[in-house]
């Protein structure tokens, strides 16, 4: 669906809530009710038909626009075989993660060992995986959903244990703009719940953030790491000291016993 249908789509979505039809449009736009419904079919809008279509529901044309990309149907995930598909291949995967994070097809080719037709064979790729959208003059329309994530234990974060948490953890953290934080407790059922919520909000603040640098130039923003993991653990030095049923009893313990039966 190109970009005039779904403004299209939207609009007919908003004159039924609001009760209107092709003659309300055709009395707001100067037509008659025929030309209106050709126009719907053909999709021929001029911009200044879409913006009098806007006026007539009350809303700017970008907000219409907006309307219309909250509606659509968007991928929330990928199913496993999608994501094995992503992993098999270094370069698609590399295109995706740069897709998916705005970056132009020019900005790919400048930046990596990658061909024009070799890139734009891969988003093809990912256009029939429903994560973007390949505009003319290529360019790229991502249209997966705000909370989409790759699978929890699925082909890609296998892939990024293997091949990256390493990598990304033996950093020294010691530039101005890098940060480790390590810490330890003892949290119950409700803090822990509560560290969850937080670890939540943080990774929605982070793409907002994403979502806030776009515009700013693309050399002024840098590919960021942020890893967040909780679990209990405990250091194995420490859980191999832990006792267990099998130990003998510890000095004196037996004495106790006895005194207490006696």
């Amino acid at each position: 669906m190109n970009e005039v249908a779904r403004l299209l789509a939207e609009a007919k979505r908003q004159l039924r809530r609001r009760g209107l039809g092709y003659r309300d449009v055709a009395a707001a736009l100067g037509l008659s009710e025929a030309s209106v419904k050709r126009l719907f079919g053909n999709g021929r809008f001029t911009l200044d038909r879409l913006a009098g279509l806007a006026e007539l529901l009350g809303l700017s044309l970008a907000e219409l626009a907006q309307a219309a990309a909250a509606n659509e149907p968007r991928v929330r995930a990928l199913s496993p075989a999608q994501e094995a598909a992503l992993v098999a291949d270094s370069k698609r995967l590399l295109v995706a993660v740069c897709a998916l994070n705005h970056w132009t097809l020019a900005d790919m080719v400048a930046g990596y060992r990658l061909g024009t037709a070799e890139c734009i064979g891969h988003l093809l790729h990912l256009e029939r995986l429903r994560l973007i959208e390949l505009l003319p003059g290529n360019r790229i329309r991502i249209v997966v959903a705000r909370d989409f994530d790759w699978l929890p234990d699925g082909p890609i974060r296998s892939h990024f244990r293997a091949s990256g948490q390493d990598d990304f953890l033996n950093g020294r953290f010691a530039a101005p703009d890098e940060a480790i934080l390590f810490l330890h407790g003892m949290l119950d059922a409700t803090a822990m719940r509560q560290l969850h919520e937080e670890l939540d909000r943080l990774r929605r603040r982070f793409a907002e953030w994403h979502e806030a640098a776009l515009a700013t130039p693309f050399r002024h923003r840098h590919g960021t790491g942020l890893l967040l993991a909780v679990r209990e653990w405990e250091p194995p030095a420490f859980a191999a000291l832990r006792r267990t049923a099998d130990d003998p009893p510890r000095p004196g313990q037996a004495a106790v016993g006895k005194e207490r039966t006696g």
